[in-house]
């Protein structure tokens, strides 16, 4: 029964000395993000999608067509 008081008495510590680490850390956090600029999580930004005008859609649906007709022209050359 002593055995057991003394691990739970140890386990304390140890809670007590993690809890204090983690303060620590939470406190590194949370200066980093007052680095960071207002603390806004780094992999949460995303850049707005570029958009492409009808035309440039046009131009680069075209230019697929072509490169599947000459490969289809190439199969086909090749059987």
């Amino acid at each position: 029964m002593a055995n057991l008081v003394q691990v739970l008495s140890a386990l304390h510590k140890e809670q007590k000395r993690l809890q204090g680490k983690l303060q620590s850390v939470d406190a590194a956090i949370a200066a980093l993000r007052g680095i960071n600029g207002g603390g806004r999580n780094i992999t949460s930004i995303s850049r707005p999608r570029r958009q492409l005008s009808v035309a440039a859609r046009k131009r680069i649906a075209a230019a697929q067509r072509a490169r599947w007709a000459k490969f289809r022209a190439q199969k086909k050359a090749a059987a």
